[in-house]
């Protein structure tokens, strides 16, 4: 089926169910109550999140994991993007395929030149330069080539670009019919439309723009399979376990290398023009070193040079962000209530420390869990889960063939 084994047939066949089911997956708790308020993702805009970043960390994972070359400045690919699809937006049309075609494009191009000036160098000074560049493409973003009083004003510094009445948009024109500013849309149905399910207490959000991103990322994933399991996949793996002895053997290391740096630049180009898709707005921001950090992060906790692992990572970056995001004192004060109120107020200052604006220290500590615990990401996790409860069954059904017959 679609060319794979059976196993990648099945781990494609259970994404795409997670990918379908997500509004119902990430809705356990009844509308209303106070589990739903916290721990309830199914959110148009968060759903989103959750597939844009992993078309984003699947694409890092082609490079990272495949090669074992560590991008610090990915991110620059994912603003490049952005800022690519909101001026397809400003000049042509507010149908997202030419957005989503030009930002795969331009930062293509913006990866090749980069990946051929880092690539001359591995280790920890091809990640230097990468964070280098992609430092120098924020700066450029958010002063150089962001001056409103410039006449090379490409992305509007540190307001970001976002659309105007006035911009031409030379196939759809410059305003909606009741005058307000035009929505992204992919053939008449506008990325912002939802349809609501309610069943019993529970409300199920279907957003068409989270579908649309959510089909792209299938896509995407079936490619990052392919490339897996093809010979220019095993080229890049041989790259990893030894460059130097390839090198040796008078192979040309560097455009495979390349191939993967421009490939996984793309990704991020098309992860920043879905990004601008759902919300048609660019800003420095998201070419920043954190940003791309947090790439780093997503893939190692999901498992670097696994196919679900970007995946997993970047849902769980994404969904305890928003959880522990939202939890604040009032809510500690709610759920610590059963405590003796001196006991109550101390657990709630120790806590508050961890928790809203201080959620980042939570995450961090959580990845670093992960890192020491389960060095291979949650994917490790979830295959020391299935080998545990595997050799149990195999431990049961030998101690059932074992006894004695009466």
């Amino acid at each position: 089926m679609l060319k794979l084994n059976k196993r990648d047939t099945l781990l494609f066949v259970i994404v795409t169910a997670m990918v379908l089911l997500a509004p119902f997956l990430l809705n356990p708790f009844p509308q209303g109550s106070s589990m739903a308020q916290m721990f309830n993702a199914g959110y148009p805009d968060l759903m989103q999140r959750f597939v844009i970043f992993g078309i984003l960390v699947i694409g890092f994972n082609i490079l990272f994991g495949l090669t074992g070359y560590l991008s610090f400045g990915h991110a620059a690919f994912l603003g490049i993007g952005s800022y690519a699809a909101v001026w397809m937006f400003k000049l042509l049309s507010m149908n997202i395929i030419p957005a989503l075609i030009l930002s795969m494009i331009i930062a293509g191009i913006f990866s090749l030149a980069i990946g051929y000036v880092s690539l001359r160098r591995s280790g920890i000074y091809f990640s230097i330069l990468t964070l280098a560049f992609a430092q120098m493409s924020y700066n450029l973003a958010y002063s150089v080539l962001g001056n409103p009083s410039s006449s090379y004003n490409l992305t509007n510094g540190e307001t970001g670009l976002q659309l105007a009445l006035d911009d031409p948009r030379i196939l759809d024109g410059a305003a909606a019919a009741n005058g307000a500013l035009p929505v992204t849309k992919l053939f008449g149905l506008a990325m912002r439309d939802s349809y609501n399910l309610n069943v019993g207490g529970w409300l199920f959000t279907f957003n068409v723009g989270y579908y649309v991103a959510g089909i792209l990322m299938l896509i995407s994933f079936y490619v990052s399979i392919r490339i897996f399991r093809s010979p220019f996949g095993m080229m890049l793996r041989a790259v990893k376990s030894n460059q130097q002895r390839m090198n040796y053997t008078g192979l040309n290391t560097k455009p495979y290398t390349l191939a993967a740096f421009v490939i996984s630049g793309m990704y991020a180009g098309l992860a920043g023009g879905l990004l601008s898709s759902m919300d048609p707005l660019a800003g420095a921001e998201r070419m920043h070193w954190t940003a791309s950090g947090e790439i780093v992060i997503m893939a190692i906790l999901g498992g670097v040079g696994t196919l679900i692992g970007p995946i997993v990572g970047a849902g769980f970056n994404e969904y305890f962000k928003n959880i522990l995001s939202k939890i604040n004192d009032g809510v500690l004060h709610q759920w610590l209530s059963f405590l003796p109120d001196g006991l109550e107020n101390f657990i709630v200052g120790i806590l508050h420390y961890f928790v809203g604006k201080g959620w980042h220290l939570t995450l961090g500590l959580l990845f670093m869990l992960v890192i020491i615990f389960l060095p291979g990401g949650l994917v490790e996790g979830g295959q020391r889960l299935a080998k545990m409860f595997k050799s149990k069954k195999t431990d049961d059904e030998s101690d059932s063939n074992n006894t004695p017959a009466e």
